[in-house]
């Protein structure tokens, strides 16, 4: 299968806009700030929250394991890299209104997924990222 560059194209901005964001705070008014436009906040953002769809249309969903060993499931991520045709997401969890790290991980064949939708940028606490 040949990748989707469009796809591929966004995913490694998003994961560079988020590496920016965890170096600094936005609060940075020079070259280096992670987000084009003025200082609207004080809050320093670190994620992207995104949803993606498979090439017949249906979300793309991660089974993990929650901290009472119940097995769940999301279609909530954060992108954490990519290489090559690989994506590697952290999954998220919502819960009331905040998203939460699972500290669990899935990499993906970025020519399986058709679609992209960014639902927000957010602060997640605990942030486990893999380098």
């Amino acid at each position: 299968m040949r990748t989707n560059s469009c796809i591929k194209n966004l995913l490694k901005f998003i994961s560079l806009l988020q590496r920016n964001s965890l170096n600094t705070c936005a609060l940075d008014g020079g070259c280096t700030r992670p987000f084009l436009g003025p200082i609207v906040n004080n809050t320093c953002y670190n994620t992207r929250v995104i949803t993606l769809y498979k090439r017949n249309g249906e979300i793309f969903e991660a089974t993990y394991t929650d901290q009472d060993g119940n097995l769940n499931t999301s279609s909530l991520f954060r992108v954490s890299d990519v290489h090559h045709d690989c994506c590697t997401l952290l999954i998220l969890n919502e819960n009331n209104g905040e998203y939460i790290s699972t500290g669990e991980y899935v990499t993906i064949n970025i020519s399986c997924i058709c679609a992209i939708k960014c639902l927000e940028d957010v602060v997640v606490e605990n942030l486990c990222e893999r380098r």
